[in-house]
């Protein structure tokens, strides 16, 4: 019988396997090492345009910051005007009723009573003067009470004052509130 020998044979296609696998596995290396650079560079891609977006962003925020500073710099000078018109409307609309209220004053001055010094804040007229005697300061108030403009006069001090042997006065103290009339009723309303 003749003698085979099948060892090399054998050895040679298990180097054979042994190249094959090698390449297949460097093939895979290869082709794991390329997907992971693929992957890394979109995955930077993807970083680098969300930056470019974030600082995008930023700079408009920025730019809107500055909007609603000068939106609210406009609104303060808007109300700063408003409140101006406010006030120059009233006054406007205040400026009759004072001279109205001088009027009424003028209008209930008896005989024998001046005013030294008038004062007015708000609703209230602070009167200082001097009367002849006590009963014409009583009829000074008697007719501010009866004014439509002048109410509740309140006296808070009289004092009787000599100068010389026959000059007598009494330097007198009184508040009285301004109002104003109220309004005539409209001409289709009927008056009871």
């Amino acid at each position: 019988m003749a003698r085979i020998n099948l060892l090399p044979w054998r050895e040679q296609l298990r180097e054979e396997r042994k190249k094959e696998f090698l390449t297949i596995l460097v093939l895979i290396v290869v082709f794991a090492v390329g997907l992971i650079f693929l992957g890394d560079r979109h995955l930077n891609g993807k970083i680098d345009h969300q930056n470019a977006r974030n600082e995008f962003l930023r700079k408009e925020i920025a730019v809107l910051e500055t909007r609603i500073k000068e939106i609210e710099e406009l609104q303060a000078r808007r109300t700063q005007l408003l409140d101006r018109m406010k006030i120059i409307q009233d006054l406007q609309g205040n400026r009759p009723i004072i001279v109205r209220v001088f009027d009424e004053m003028a209008r209930t001055l008896p005989d024998g009573v001046y005013f030294t010094s008038v004062e007015k804040k708000e609703a209230v007229v602070n009167i200082e003067g001097g009367a002849e005697s006590n009963s014409r300061v009583s009829n000074l108030m008697r007719q501010m009470d009866a004014s439509e403009w002048l109410k509740s006069p309140n006296l808070t001090a009289v004092k009787a004052v000599t100068q010389g042997a026959l000059d007598q006065a009494n330097v007198f103290e009184l508040s009285v509130r301004q109002t104003e009339p109220n309004a005539p009723a409209a001409e289709g309303e009927q008056q009871p």
